[in-house]
């Protein structure tokens, strides 16, 4: 991307371009943090293993030396042989390389966030336009990563000469010593090698995460356009999603309403609720809800009640708790069976012709429906 379109992107980065920045892998990254986490990780397991490691090769060796001349080569000793030294050298390498796999993993996390990025590995063409890649090698993110690398050979090359002006000026080299001061001579002169060369990388991977983060959070950005864009396309979803929520109800509207001839009885509000239930005895384990609504949609299921005859009572509170806990094509709530049970009893009584017409108009709804 030049940077003629990086001037004209004033506007910060929406929530969904990061999020979807973050499932491209367009998050800042440097190579120099995980390079010095996986130095730091190795070192501190050197730290924490090394009197077990060296204690451990040296009995390996130590042994095998001593047994040397004793021991037969022939071709059932060589594996064994082979499988001994190779389950040494992995027990004194396998603390080392699971702190660096994991100061890896670490270290990426941080970078990303800890968040899947599936849309990175995935084959892009534009990876394979020559045009980009010119641009990308002579950009200027090009420039800051190759002074970067020359960083780390100034680095590299600095903790190596201090380490050598060190080495000399030990009486190592002036005087005669111990054998024993060999051990103690090779570990300091590793911890001071290792120390600074860990030192100078880190300055330089914070150098390299915060220009990454700088680069990121400018490519990131975005113009009053792509804002626009951007808002009217949400704009425009959320049309598309009221229109579908809509449509839905009025289609669940519609069928409540040719489900109220069916009912048993409603039972209303005088005015706000209306709630219109069946049982079908041997059929329904408990008093199903068919249809319920408030202000106009009670008045309409009230009115459709009417006209076909249904039954319809009015208890307030009854038809408050339905309409509230009830839902359309299940059994009333367990604590509702009493209260409904007996407004049911009372239509019964005093409705036997409704039921009988109501016997066949399910009938006739049933075959209507096959």
């Amino acid at each position: 991307m030049s940077d003629q379109d990086n001037d004209q992107k004033t506007e910060q980065p929406t929530e969904k371009r990061l999020h979807e920045a973050a499932e491209k892998g367009q998050f800042a990254k440097s190579q120099e943090l995980t390079v010095v986490m996986t130095l730091g990780a190795a070192l501190a397991a050197l730290a924490f293993t090394a009197r077990q490691t060296t204690q451990s090769l040296g009995e390996y060796a130590v042994g095998m030396f001593t047994n040397f001349s004793r021991q037969q080569v022939d071709a059932g000793t060589v594996p064994v042989l082979l499988v001994g030294a190779l389950e040494t050298i992995a027990g004194a390498a396998a603390p080392v390389l699971v702190a660096c796999a994991g100061a890896a993993m670490l270290a990426g996390g941080l970078q990303s966030g800890f968040q899947l990025s599936p849309k990175a590995i995935s084959f892009r063409l534009e990876a394979l336009n020559p045009v980009a890649g010119f641009q990308r090698i002579f950009s200027k993110a090009a420039l800051v990563r190759s002074g970067l690398d020359v960083l780390k050979v100034v680095a590299i090359g600095y903790a190596l000469y201090l380490g050598a002006r060190t080495l000399m000026e030990d009486p190592l080299f002036t005087a005669p010593i111990e054998a024993a001061y060999l051990g103690t001579f090779l570990r300091e002169a590793s911890t001071a090698f290792f120390g600074r060369l860990l030192l100078s990388l880190g300055l330089i991977a914070a150098i390299s995460y915060g220009w990454e983060k700088f680069k990121t959070s400018r490519d990131q950005m975005m113009t009053r356009q792509e804002v626009k864009d951007e808002h009217k396309n949400t704009e425009g979803d959320q049309r598309i999603k009221g229109a579908m929520r809509r449509m839905a109800r009025r289609l669940l509207q519609k069928q409540m309403l040719a489900a109220v001839p069916t009912a048993d009885v409603v039972v209303t509000n005088p005015t706000h609720y209306a709630v219109a239930l069946k049982y079908e005895r041997g059929i329904d384990q408990a008093p199903v809800v068919l249809a319920k609504g408030e202000n106009r949609f009670a008045l309409r299921i009230k009115a459709l009640a009417a006209e076909h005859g249904v039954p319809t009572v009015e208890n307030r509170p009854v038809a408050r708790v339905l309409f509230a806990m009830g839902k359309v094509g299940e059994t009333i709530p367990p604590p509702l069976y009493q209260a409904v049970a007996e407004i049911l009893a009372v239509v019964y009584r005093t409705h036997r012709y409704y039921f009988h017409q109501l016997k066949t108009r399910r009938l006739e709804g049933v075959a209507r429906a096959v």
